[in-house]
């Protein structure tokens, strides 16, 4: 394998780091496993500049395969829980990811479940190594609370009211 490829692997997968750092992500989601699964979320490819990032939807498998495709790291099929877990778990509760967004009604544990970046986000990180980067990640950081609160809203608008036998009203998803 050329050396270049391998480099440029390596080096975006740092650059991917580095944003979940500045975003304030602790170090389980600022491993190896959240940075992979963040490029395969953006359909950033190793040679491709930051501007490019995309916004797909992707299940979990799309993911690992995304990874092995274009950055050569090959996830087992049980690992599945591992990217959930380290990352894309803390990514939607972050809202830097959105869950479902085709279909909010859809079960969380549903095998249909996909992902997708939040526009916001999306935004940030395709201005990654430009000038705009600092003073428009400080901006994210003030605006994320208000990204949060809609999300919640958004969410609670999908559940299902429902008064128990003793008088006690719930919702459920």
């Amino acid at each position: 394998m050329p050396t270049s490829r391998r480099s440029a692997r390596k080096q975006k997968l740092i650059e991917a780091v580095q944003v979940l750092t500045e975003l304030g992500f602790g170090p389980r989601q600022t491993n190896e496993t959240a940075g992979y699964s963040l490029l395969a979320l953006l359909a950033l490819k190793p040679t491709e500049s930051w501007d490019l990032a995309k916004a797909p939807l992707l299940g979990i498998t799309p993911i690992i395969e995304f990874i092995g495709n274009f950055y050569a790291v090959k996830y087992a099929p049980n690992s599945r829980e591992q990217i959930r877990d380290e990352a894309v778990k803390h990514f939607v509760e972050s809202g830097m990811l959105i869950r479902n967004p085709d279909d909010p009604a859809r079960a969380t544990t549903s095998a249909k479940t996909v992902y997708q970046i939040e526009p916001h986000a999306l935004e940030l990180i395709r201005s990654f190594g430009s000038l705009e980067w600092q003073s428009n990640l400080e901006a994210y950081v003030i605006s994320r609370e208000a990204i949060l609160h809609e999300l919640g809203r958004e969410r609670s608008m999908n559940r299902i009211p429902v008064t128990l036998p003793s008088g006690e009203k719930v919702t459920l998803s």
